[in-house]
């Protein structure tokens, strides 16, 4: 899917997410519900999250330039990044008032929580239904696919809440279910910022085995040695690879192995994006973790 294709679920998940948040603050003042007000502010995160992946997506069709010379597309981690930290803030904000709540419930208005959960489930349900074709093939997708997949766990926990609240008369479990969010949401937020992370510190692809590659250039007809192997995401889907390639066969045509290391790595590895330097003898600095030698 282009980057194009991601703009109008974003759109549609963005108008039904922000419309139903408001709807849930209301809900939640209504009937002091901490279970619903949690629900909103992570709703909140929601819609901030979706409005940095629009925002992402328009930065990144900008054109490369001479000062960004890969173009915008890393703003797309950037965001996602973002949306992980709004996430860790919503989650800790959730425990905290739960923990202020908890030995002082007030009363709860368990029948219109529990109607607004039950709306809030079924505008979470179309947007992941919305979501969900795009979500495996970018990480700013798969935030906002994340954070509207623990909405609606949130607004499940809110309805058995509502109910448990209707029939025992117990306040408590308000906060015990917005605690239950809380702790569901921290790690999720933590596996976001993890991969965008690790994408911005340059780390090699998740799908990818560097050794695999290693064993694949070197042992290459005509290769001698490869060194200064490098592999890296500038955004999702978006991988590239640099390596220094040893050739000292005078009898071997090195726009032709040019040409079949590329259809290798492409065909094999999925990388299209890569620069290969042929030398016929390594460079100064080629030893080290960076250096491997090959069979020809």
């Amino acid at each position: 899917m282009k980057v194009e294709g991601y703009e109008k679920p974003l759109w549609i998940t963005l108008i039904l997410t922000t419309s139903f948040m408001v709807a849930e603050v209301v809900g939640g003042i209504f009937t002091n519900s901490l279970a619903l007000i949690s629900d909103a502010a992570h709703m909140f995160t929601d819609s901030a999250a979706l409005a940095i992946s629009l925002a992402a997506i328009q930065i990144g069709k900008r054109a490369a330039d001479s000062k960004r010379t890969f173009g915008y597309h890393r703003f797309e981690i950037l965001a996602a990044a973002v949306n992980a930290i709004l996430l860790f803030g919503v989650a800790i904000y959730i425990l905290i008032e739960a923990y202020l709540r908890i030995s002082n419930p007030p009363d709860i208005q368990s029948n219109v929580m529990l109607i607004v959960a039950s709306l809030g489930l079924l505008v979470n349900l179309i947007c992941m239904k919305i979501l969900s074709g795009s979500k495996d093939d970018n990480l700013n997708m798969k935030g906002a696919y994340l954070e509207v997949w623990g909405d609606m766990l949130g607004s499940v926990g809110v309805i058995v809440g509502a109910l448990l609240i209707r029939w025992t008369g117990w306040g408590w479990i308000d906060s015990v279910i917005a605690v239950g969010i809380g702790l569901w949401v921290l790690p999720r937020a933590w596996a976001l910022l993890k991969q965008s992370t690790h994408i911005l510190l340059e780390g090699t692809p998740e799908h990818l085995n560097i050794d695999e590659i290693k064993q694949a250039l070197s042992s290459h007809w005509g290769v001698d040695s490869i060194h200064d192997l490098h592999v890296w995401s500038i955004s999702s889907g978006k991988s590239s690879l640099s390596v220094h390639v040893v050739c000292q066969h005078r009898e071997v045509d090195w726009t032709d192995l040019l040409q079949q290391i590329r259809t290798m790595l492409a065909n094999r590895f999925d990388l299209h994006h890569t620069t290969i330097q042929l030398e016929a003898t390594p460079c100064s600095d080629a030893s080290g973790e960076h250096s491997y030698t090959g069979s020809p």
